[in-house]
């Protein structure tokens, strides 16, 4: 019967049976100490002179040792680690696995190897007791996030992850299709239309944790893949959505990391909801960092940024959507969102006008709303358009032609012809939120397999080429980029 390294301190006096890797090995005459590891820890295993296959150890041999625990003498205890009032005095060892010398060595935390080679050999890096704590917590973060939201009626629904390419602002990352040459499918920036079109469906409370894909220049706080939680809500204000993700986070925060601070809380104890305009003349940044200490890794100060441009210039000159196309715009958020959409009401039309012009649309709001902690923008969300016309003005004012929204976009506008409720939602970032918690540099720290700083994956050696075969039977040519 296994016993966890973490547990043998409930067994004194009694025989064990261990199973891990060699972590350290000391040598002190007749007798071999070493430090087993596991999933749960460390434990201090004694060999004598009796168990000779002791003296053919090495550092990560992967063994199986039985013995009796027991209580350490006193100048023996290590109080660094939990069992170190205990050690295992082995009557028995068997190696099941040598190992050969490592090419980095994983007692330490990490920081001081080039990331080069630990992402080479990440299934070693992640032996390290920092990353491995960093992914329990993930899972505990994530497994919280389940529970919270199903105890509050969402359902949680996957969404493809082959899917069409349209034009929603980051590029897409393509899928050649082999039955249909010439046809390409996508891998999706964020299930935004799915969950909208889950809205349709009448399913009211939908959550998701997907992989979202783009392919766009990476950095310390973004990725080719990602993950997010994703969730929309039928018949909810933006009060609704912020309510929701406040108590979310607040509990996650009290919950699982006790040890933070949240500051910068308003007068009611709440998190400040600040307008755009506000944030930006006051602190020129749309990510506002409001701890009061800032050198407090233990701080969190989380912000809500509302009432956003609906459009912006793009570098090029042309009209880009702050948020995305399917945000609603509007000439002031304090006004019920619905009347933007019913056809009947004087404000839709003259929305619908404003659109007419370029110079007048520049204008219009937006029911955006983004999530930052500690300078970090985190999540992002929006009450959406529901009205098929009025989403069919936004993104002919976005540069695109009657023809190309019918054809890129004709299966959501006909969808808003059956029945669609008003609806919204936020999706935010857990890679940066578990950086934050984790007081890690960046969120490849935070990701059991990232990719690189420029988008590559050592250990893969990921992108490769590819067989001459797999290109003809996609009906796919390679063409040298002339830059």
């Amino acid at each position: 019967m296994r016993t966890l390294a973490s547990d043998t301190v409930k067994f004194e006096d009694k025989e064990v049976g261990l199973l891990g890797w060699v972590h350290a090995r000391r040598d002190h005459g007749k007798l071999v100490f070493i430090d087993l590891r596991d999933r749960s820890g460390l434990v201090q295993v004694v060999f004598g002179p009796q168990v000779k296959e002791a003296a053919d150890l090495r550092l990560e041999y992967v063994i199986s040792v039985s013995g009796t625990v027991k209580k350490r003498p006193e100048d023996m205890v290590n109080d660094k680690i939990p069992t170190g009032h205990f050690e295992v005095q082995a009557g028995k060892l068997e190696i099941i696995n040598k190992a050969e010398a490592l090419p980095i060595s994983v007692d330490t935390d990490g920081y001081e190897i080039k990331e080069e080679m630990r992402l080479k050999y990440r299934y070693l890096d992640l032996r390290r007791e920092r990353l491995k704590k960093n992914l329990i917590m993930r899972h505990k973060v994530t497994k919280f996030i389940r529970g919270f939201l199903s105890e509050r009626g969402f359902i949680e629904v996957e969404t493809p992850i082959l899917s069409k390419s349209t034009p929603e602002g980051a590029r897409d990352y393509l899928v050649p299709s082999r039955l249909e040459n010439g046809k390409f499918y996508a891998l999706p920036q964020s299930p935004q239309q799915y969950k909208q079109l889950l809205m349709v469906a009448g399913l009211e409370k939908y959550f998701q944790i997907p992989r979202c894909f783009r392919d766009e220049d990476t950095r310390g706080d973004r990725q080719p893949e990602f993950t997010q939680l994703d969730l929309e809500m039928s018949f909810a204000t933006q009060d609704d959505v912020l309510n929701l993700t406040e108590e979310l986070y607040k509990s996650i925060v009290k919950e699982l990391f006790p040890e933070k601070a949240i500051s910068a809380l308003d007068k009611n104890g709440k998190f400040p909801r600040l307008k755009y305009a506000e944030i930006m003349k006051e602190y020129g940044s749309d990510k506002p960092d409001l701890r009061k200490d800032k050198n407090n890794p233990n701080e969190l100060a989380f912000v809500f940024i509302t009432d956003f441009p609906m459009f912006e210039k793009k570098e090029d000159g042309s009209l880009g959507a702050v948020h995305h196309p399917f945000t609603l715009p509007t000439t002031d958020t304090s006004l019920d969102p619905v009347r933007f959409q019913r056809e009947d009401y004087p404000e839709y039309k003259e929305l619908m006008k404003i659109l007419d012009s370029e110079e007048k649309s520049l204008g219009l709001l937006a029911y955006q709303y983004d999530f930052v902690c500690n300078g970090y923008e985190i999540g992002g969300g929006s009450i959406r358009t529901y009205n098929k016309h009025l989403l069919k003005k936004v993104f002919e004012r976005l540069g695109n032609s009657p023809e190309a929204v019918e054809k890129q976009f004709g299966h959501m506008l006909e969808a808003f012809d059956y029945g669609v409720p008003p609806h919204g939602g936020i999706a935010m970032g857990l890679d940066r939120f578990l950086t934050i918690l984790r007081n890690e540099p960046n969120i490849r720290e935070v990701i059991a397999f990232p990719k690189t700083g420029d988008g590559r994956d050592p250990m893969m050696d990921a992108p490769s080429e590819v067989d001459k075969k797999q290109l003809d039977e996609l009906g796919l040519e390679i063409k040298k980029s002339k830059s």
